[in-house]
């Protein structure tokens, strides 16, 4: 069955349904690696939190520019976030996940979604936070061709494909993947619903 129709099926049947998702941004997330895969979710059924160390709103990035900003639903604190939520979703951006990654409690946050082996979906430059969650060694990913470097370092085997699936973790290049990535990250997640 091809990705497409999967997930159609997917999101016709809202197999999604009961799951909860986090999607961890700060500002300077791109627009579209967040807009496009809480939509692909939330069509499929699955309920999704904006999560942010910003407090009220964050501002995306968009073709260069600063963008829209979006309400924050929960603000990111300290220990005990994982078990709120069943999966997380880790948008790109340069900024994003380069403030993020200097984050205590986010990288905790990833780490122990990472530890109790909840799935993960990062695109761009958004698997850069999973280097300092310690997520990446001995996985295959891909990323944003900028971080192959420090991926590679970090002990992850890089590759350079649309949407690649290790494990819970699910990684893609660029916003021109993201019908691959959302495909992938809804399938991946499909298998952790209750």
């Amino acid at each position: 069955m091809s990705q497409n129709i999967l997930l159609k099926v997917i999101i016709m049947e809202k197999k999604l349904r009961g799951l909860k998702v986090a999607v961890l941004v700060a500002d300077g997330f791109e627009q579209s690696e967040m807009v496009e895969p809480r939509k692909a979710l939330q069509d499929a059924g699955a309920y999704v939190d904006i999560v942010s160390p910003s407090m009220g709103m964050v501002k995306s990035w968009s073709a260069g520019n600063w963008a829209e900003s979006y309400h924050v639903d929960v603000p990111l604190v300290s220990g005990g976030m994982d078990h709120e939520y069943d999966a997380l979703v880790l948008p790109g951006g340069v900024i994003n996940p380069d403030h993020l990654r200097i984050i205590p409690h986010a990288i905790e946050f990833i780490q122990q979604m990472f530890q109790d082996k909840k799935p993960i979906a990062a695109i761009c430059h958004g698997p850069w936070t999973l280097i300092n969650a310690g997520a990446v060694h001995g996985k295959q990913v891909t990323s944003w061709p900028s971080i192959k470097v420090d991926l590679e370092n970090a002990g992850a085997l890089w590759v350079d494909k649309e949407v690649v699936r290790d494990g819970t973790l699910v990684t893609s290049r660029k916003p021109a993947d993201l019908p691959m990535f959302n495909a992938e990250m809804i399938k991946l997640f499909s298998e952790y619903v209750s």
